[in-house]
């Protein structure tokens, strides 16, 4: 590939690699940690009334209509709410805006493995702090002495969570810089930080409609945090992109956040799904790691992740691998409906018989 006219930033930036999204067959999609329901009812007739000539219309650059419902559900100001095109974005202005070179960002070694991306194409200085055997967070490791915290909670891909507690414990030793907690999963069983805004002005903490509230197809995310912090990502935004919500995503995510009988009915069914598929394949002999996720992280002593990843695949089934030291054995299963799941365990059974 010849670079030449390519800037020295990006010259040796290895990008994020997305989950695949296959065009060529039908494949029973655990991979990419999406919602296995549709959106609310009310999303999509919201989508229907969105869709008419104000399209010809800029959307609201202040997004504030989606913000409001926000800050009722989680019960701030709607000055505490920024809204952006998916959380990756949402994090990606986080970085930009809250964390500078020269100061060390710290995050764990094996997380979202866009957070390495995000600090390289901006210049910023970053520590990978390596999880414990069990795939824990050393707590102590992010207790001051660094430019900034990123926590993934529950991390991604392991599932695991850290209690709110230990969140405390990393703010309060690190007052003068930021700690960002990335919740995309965290309506899955987690305890939300958000409460901890209240007494924390160094908290920001991120979320996503994609999992929880089924629209990874419109990329809505947002970001909880002091009033002071909030204004500095708007600053960055509006250095590079005033509107970058559409009018239907507003309108959608607004109708999604203020159903909240459809996802607590949704969420309840994929962490009721999570238990039976964990106990089901704890039954074949794979570790399956407690998870507060909308997907799993297995193991089997038997089979590599390799072989168990393509019988998978040769199967109809798509999971997520990831080639990295320490965990290039285990897969990342995403929560299907039933149906999905057991067709997934059943093709373990045989990949195990062979």
């Amino acid at each position: 590939m010849d670079k030449r006219f390519w800037s020295s930033r990006i010259q040796t930036l290895v990008p994020y690699t997305p989950g695949e999204q296959p065009k060529d067959r039908v494949f029973i999609k655990l991979n990419t940690n999406e919602n296995p329901y549709p959106p609310s009812p009310k999303v999509l007739e919201a989508i229907r009334e969105a869709t008419d000539a104000r399209l010809r219309l800029y959307p609201d650059p202040e997004a504030l209509e989606l913000r409001k419902a926000l800050a009722e559900f989680y019960g701030v100001g709607p000055e505490q709410v920024f809204c952006g095109n998916g959380s990756d974005e949402v994090l990606g202005l986080c970085f930009y805006a809250f964390f500078s070179p020269g100061k060390k960002v710290v995050f764990p070694d094996i997380t979202y493995s866009f957070y390495p991306v995000y600090t390289e194409l901006f210049g910023l200085d970053y520590e990978e702090i390596p999880l414990n055997g069990d795939f824990t967070l050393p707590v102590e490791r992010f207790l001051g002495g660094n430019g900034g915290a990123v926590v993934c909670n529950p991390n991604a891909p392991t599932g695991k969570t850290l209690p709110l507690s230990d969140i405390r414990r990393i703010l309060e030793a690190n007052p003068d810089v930021v700690v960002l907690v990335d919740e995309a999963y965290a309506d899955f069983g987690a305890q939300s930080a958000v409460p901890l805004l209240r007494e924390y002005r160094n908290l920001v903490v991120v979320g996503t409609m994609s999992k929880s509230r089924s629209l990874a197809g419109l990329r809505v995310g947002y970001a909880l945090g002091s009033p002071d912090l909030i204004a500095g990502v708007n600053c960055v935004k509006n250095s590079f992109n005033s509107y970058p919500l559409d009018r239907i995503a507003l309108a959608a995510g607004e109708a999604a956040v203020r159903d909240t009988a459809y996802f607590e009915q949704t969420r309840r069914k994929i962490m009721s799904t999570r238990q039976r598929t964990a106990e089901r394949l704890r039954e074949l002999g794979f570790l399956v790691h407690d998870s507060n996720a909308n997907f799993i992280f297995i193991t089997h002593p038997a089979r590599s992740g390799r072989e168990l990843q393509q019988g998978l695949r040769d199967r109809g089934v798509l999971v997520r691998r990831f080639d990295r030291p320490r965990i290039a054995d285990y897969l990342r299963v995403s929560i299907g409906t039933d149906e999905e799941m057991d067709a997934m365990c059943a093709a373990c059974a045989e990949i195990l018989k062979e």
